[in-house]
């Protein structure tokens, strides 16, 4: 007996008989140890076989487990258990065979029947159950309530959500793919459906094993590159070390020239701005030789006009700091490298040498020492702010030839501006500072500021206030402190205390706006550098603020500054430092009046930093132009120009960005008396001053523009540009025009400047052609008024436009705005040291307002940049409604907070929707967004039309010969090695192996991505007939098809064409079985009589597949007396039998021979 084997038990009784006189009522010894443990035994055993069956890697241990529970069952008088046993394995189950009763006079602890599990939750349920036994005692409540939920939630939520919380759960408690290969494919399929579902329309903030379990190994990554501290970006430039040629060495050969490939595909523009901005190489100087000058004399030609180009190339780093900005990562081990800056020129057609040297000609002192400090700047910005540098590397960048001072002054104020000034231990900015070296100074005050913005540090105040004799007490010691670093100084706690209103500190630079000249010789020269750093200092610790400025009511700031701007007496100087200035200056004799020249320009962008996008018109109304001639007389041009700004910059919400906007900011009178340039005979009038309107009409018209650029700045608004770029053609048309020297070519040129600025700020990071052009043509003006500032404006210009090589653009916040009118201040030097109106340090505080905003896809299978289409959502706000743009990424991206949500769109990558209003950090720190390509498609790069897909292929050719493929080609759709030598070795042509076949399903299962679907195995047990039942179910039930109703664009996971095929084959063959004689065998069953054993599997394909119930169950719905098939199906719906199946009974239940098959 096989239980006397398995359990060790012996029987009472012998039998002496023969094998075929077996036995049927064996009586087994009940004192034995396991004898009452045996039901417990087993159910067991029962579960454990259960269990088994959902994993088909067991299929041996199920085979070898089935004998011994069909003894037990029939031991146990368990007929149903038999059955249950003989539908899943009739081949090993025999219909009769030795029995040993068992009888414990008790019921039994388990049901006398096994669950039936063609539900699909009852499966779940199980396999959940069984597949996590251990760790069943915590969680058995939690799969129970999700198991409910599921039941209970069916018609209140989305099909989609449900697959969501099915795939999100089952990563909770450990479920990875691995364990569903070894789900039968009639389970795993709805799990398979749902995870095909989800990587469909996924959610932007799901976990990384979540994103693994679906299939997006680019949401995995994202999540994985977001929770990973802050290092080297994928998308920068990995260039090795040494490769220091004469063509590279020019400063920016360290830029993503893949990135930018993509960005700008269509031309050579990266290769032309880095030609323009480059100041390594020598310049070409090309001066005719004519017959009346001497050797001598040419010579001093040639100096002279490389000392017209000399300005323009110094002028060049300020610009290449802007195009090479943050794209470096150094390496620790080395030095920074620092792009020489030539100033030699070549004289074709000897390409001879020409200097400035040489001492024929008279060269400005000190002419290359701020075009050096800019040129270390330019060199400091290229580091990324996430680079690994520490104290150590920073003082070990430091030269040991004294005239590489400038430049390493330079790289420490961008190591602020970056962040890494923080790093610089505090022993070593002491030791900077005490050398005096005023480069030096100015470069570590600004940088160690700029790296503490807006925190109020004590220790970076301290600092500060040493250089700045206002803020010391009345009895230290006087320092000599150069005016520059003063200046700088002033800044640094502008930018230390932005927005902070403190009130010490708005005072004391409120009343150094109007600080008079002295004592004695002191604060005579570069005023007003100083008072314009005071009012910039003032309007960035109110920033903002208007009227609200808490605690200050008493020092009337607004009308201060207003006085300041338009002039009168000065007012009693409150404060420590009073009796200083009783004692006057000997140079300067400006009595108890107002210098308006000196202080006009602070208090002016001062009012326009504190009432910024207020809308407060009162205070507006002071800025507004004058509107009579006499008033005009009184107010300098340029700084109409100021008043224009600061109007607009206040009034935010009502700057428009067409030409009819810009002109309404002139006053009436001058546009009334506004002359054309072009007019050769001048009207005249003693009324009017021409020339004071003229200048005045052209200055208002730059302010207008350069709020309009500050307004859209970094937006690419095209009305905006539009507007800019025709004003931009209208100042260059005026510099050729007859009255252009009315006017003045100076102030013509500096407007050009202006508006071309303002153009760029509108156009930032974009490159764009057209304002390309504009800076390409006044790159090649070196003569007339072309000087040093105005270069420094147009290569300022150009490197906005590509600004961080097309990675970052400009910001519209507060501080943004505040940096920008430190940065762009419209009055320019005349030369290279000229720091009398503004210093040129603050020329880089662009970079405070510079923020990454392009979105560049990445391949997750390759990590190479590459093309995806977008559909950017824009939040409503009060001039357009909620609408969508559809963007082919690369691309720039508007400021963050006007966008909504991005999506991946488009039938070549798989979706991705990323809502903004869950953070915006990972796209703020390097834009890079992981996409995964879809099967059977290829990059935009590759396949810009669409023509070449895979999927094309297949619905172009019908014909299944056609669909058939080389095995070569899918590699290009897939780089799974385990697909890869399938179709090697499978689908090559070869004599009867059906590789048309085999290549067609390998095509359909990689143009929808679904690499596992059904297995393919001999049905030699009724397991895979469960399985596909399961299947057929599952896909005409009705939840799945309103699922396809709702999204009918979604790809189906199965071929539609293929279920109903199988489906007709089973019946088809099943239904044959029957006509053939199975009838017999199924009315045999029913009725509990023998049947022949070469029937055994077809009649359990047959039970199983028909759902046909057990004899013992047909007495109890009283199926005698039947005489019709309505009468059958009444009884047998408690049954809950498909209809399909009783048609085939109803023949054998009620006497009639003819099936009644559909």
């Amino acid at each position: 007996h096989l239980l006397n084997r398995s359990l060790c038990l012996s029987p009472l009784e012998v039998s002496q008989m023969k094998d075929e006189d077996f036995s049927q009522n064996l009586i087994l010894d009940s004192s034995t140890l396991l004898f009452t443990h045996i039901p417990a035994i087993f159910f067991v055993l029962h579960l454990v076989y259960e269990e088994l069956k959902l994993n088909t890697l067991m299929g041996e241990g199920i085979r070898s487990l089935v004998g011994l529970l069909v003894q037990l069952a029939r031991d146990l008088k368990l007929e149903p258990y038999v059955d249950h046993y003989y539908r899943d394995y009739p081949t090993l189950v025999r219909t009769a065979g030795q029995v040993c009763t068992i009888d414990q006079g008790k019921s039994i602890i388990f049901t006398s029947e096994p669950n039936n599990c063609s539900s699909g939750s009852m499966l779940l349920l199980i396999f959940l159950l069984n597949f996590y036994f251990k760790i069943i005692q915590k969680n058995l409540l939690f799969i129970c309530d999700f198991v409910n939920q599921t039941n209970v939630s069916h018609h209140s939520t989305s099909v989609s959500s449900l697959a969501e919380r099915l795939v999100v759960w089952m990563t909770n408690v450990g479920f990875t793919l691995r364990d569903l290969e070894t789900l039968p494919f009639g389970i795993a399929l709805p799990i398979r459906d749902a995870i095909y579902h989800c990587r469909e329309q996924p959610a932007s903030d799901w976990p990384e094993a979540v994103c693994l379990l679906i299939g997006r190994q680019d949401l995995s990554k994202q999540a994985c590159e977001g929770n990973l501290p802050k290092g080297k970006s994928v998308l920068s430039s990995d260039v090795p070390s040494g490769t220091e040629t004469e063509e590279e060495d020019d400063g920016m050969n360290d830029m993503n020239q893949e990135v930018m490939s993509l960005i700008w595909s269509e031309d050579l523009r990266v290769q032309d701005v880095r030609r323009l901005l480059q100041s390594a190489h020598p310049v070409r100087v090309n001066v005719v030789q004519y017959p009346e000058l001497s050797d001598h004399e040419f010579i001093e030609e040639k100096e002279n006009r490389l000392l017209q180009l000399c300005q323009r190339t110094m002028a060049l780093p300020v610009g290449r700091g802007m195009f090479t900005l943050f794209s470096y990562h150094p390496v620790p081990t080395e030095p920074l490298p620092i792009p020489k800056l030539n100033l030699t020129g070549r004289a074709p057609p000897r390409n001879t040498t020409v200097d400035l040297n040489s001492g024929n000609i008279d060269v400005p002192p000190n002419m290359t020492s701020w075009a050096s400090f800019h040129n270390g700047v330019a060199a400091g910005l290229k580091i990324a702010p996430a680079s690994q540098i520490d104290s150590a590397w920073i003082v070990y960048n430091k030269p040991k030839h004294a005239e590489l001072a400038n430049e390493y002054a330079g790289f420490l104020m961008a190591l602020g501006l970056n962040g890494h000034l923080t790093k610089l231990a505090t022993l070593n900015i002491h030791d900077y500072l005490t050398k005096g070296h005023e480069m030096t100074s100015i470069g570590l005050l600004l940088g160690v500021s700029a790296a503490k913005l807006g925190t109020m540090d004590m220790s970076i105040t301290r600092l500060l206030s040493i250089h700045i004799p206002a803020l010391l007490p009345p009895t230290s010691t006087e320092l000599d402190v150069p005016h520059n670093v003063q200046v700088a100084a002033v800044v640094g706690i502008g930018l230390v205390y932005q927005g902070t209103a403190h009130r010490h500190t708005a005072e004391v630079l409120l009343a150094e706006i109007g600080r008079p000249p002295g004592p004695e010789m002191e604060y005579c020269t570069d005023r007003e550098s100083y008072s314009l750093a005071a009012g910039l200092a003032l309007g960035m610790v109110c920033l903002g603020h208007g009227s609200n400025l808490i605690g200050m009511s008493d020092l009337n700031v607004p009308e201060q500054l207003y006085q300041y701007m338009v002039g009168g007496h000065r007012r009693f100087q409150a404060g420590m430092h009073r009796e200083k200035h009783k004692s006057p200056s000997y140079q300067i004799k400006e009595g108890d009046t107002i210098n308006v020249d000196v202080t006009c320009p602070g208090a002016t962008l001062a009012l326009a930093m504190i009432y910024l996008k207020t809308n407060n018109r009162s205070i507006a109304d002071w800025l507004r132009a004058p509107d009579t001639m006499y008033l005009l007389d009184f107010v300098k041009p340029e700084f109409l120009l100021l008043r224009t700004l600061a109007r607009c910059l206040i009034l935010w919400d009502d700057i428009l960005p067409n030409s009819k906007w810009v002109d309404s900011n002139v006053p009436q009178i001058i546009r009334e008396n506004s002359i054309s340039l072009s007019e050769i005979e001048l009207p005249c009038s003693e009324d009017l001053n021409l020339e004071t309107l003229s200048q005045a009409h052209v200055y208002i018209i730059a302010g207008a523009c350069l709020s309009l650029g500050f307004r859209f700045a970094g937006s690419e608004n095209l009305s905006a540009f539009n507007c800019l770029h025709k004003f931009a053609k209208d100042f260059m048309t005026y510099l050729s025009a007859p009255n252009a020297s009315v006017t003045g070519p100076y102030n013509l040129e500096t407007c050009l400047s202006v508006v071309l600025l303002s153009l760029a700020m509108v156009m930032a990071g974009s490159g764009n052609l057209k304002v390309l052009q504009l800076c390409r043509f006044l790159h090649m003006k070196t003569g007339g008024e072309m000087n040093y500032g105005f270069h420094l404006a147009h290569h300022m210009a150009l490197g906005l436009l590509f600004l961080g090589g097309g990675r970052y653009s400009l910001s519209t916040s507060n501080s943004s705005i505040a940096a920008l009118l430190c940065a762009l201040y419209p009055h320019f030097p005349a030369h290279s040291t000229d720091n009398r109106y503004h210093l040129q340090a603050l020329r880089h505080l662009y970079v405070l307002a510079a923020e990454p905003r392009l979105l560049v896809p990445v391949d997750v299978d390759t990590n190479m940049p590459c093309y995806a289409l977008l559909e950017v959502t824009y939040k409503g706000t009060q001039w357009y409604e909620q609408t969508k743009e559809e963007l082919m990424a690369p691309t720039l991206l508007p400021e963050l907070h006007l966008l909504k949500q991005i999506k991946v769109k488009g039938p070549r990558y798989w979706e991705l929707l990323i809502d903004l209003s869950k953070g915006t950090q990972h796209l703020k720190y390097d834009g890079v967004l992981y996409v995964k390509l879809r099967a059977g498609q290829l990059s935009y790069k590759e396949d810009p039309m669409g023509w070449q897909s895979l999927l094309a292929q297949t619905v172009a050719n019908r014909n299944s010969e056609a669909r058939a493929f080389k095995p070569e080609t899918i590699s290009a759709f897939t780089s799974d090695p385990a697909l890869l030598s399938f179709a090697e070795y499978f689908c090559k042509p070869t004599v009867n192996m059906g590789q048309v076949c085999v290549s067609y399903v390998l095509l359909s299962c990689q143009t929808t991505m679904a690499m596992r679907r059904l297995g393919r195995r001999e049905m030699s047990e009724t397991s895979e007939l469960w399985q596909i039942k399961l299947v057929l179910e599952f896909f005409s039930s009705r939840s799945h098809q309103e699922r396809l109703q709702n999204h009918p664009k979604r790809g189906l996971f199965m071929n539609s064409e293929f279920l109903p095929v199988v489906k007709c084959t089973i019946d088809n063959t099943l239904d044959q079985w029957l006509q053939a004689g199975g009838d017999v065998c199924v009315h045999a069953y029913l009725s509990g009589q023998l049947f022949e054993e070469s029937q055994l599997s077809m009649l359990a394909c047959f039970l199983v597949y028909h759902s046909v119930p057990a004899p013992w169950h047909l007495p109890s719905i009283g199926l005698e007396g039947s005489t019709s098939f309505a009468e059958l199906l009444f009884k047998f719906k408690q049954l809950k039998m498909p209809v399909r199946a009783l048609l085939r009974l109803a023949p054998l239940l009620l006497g009639n021979p003819q099936p009644m098959v559909m």
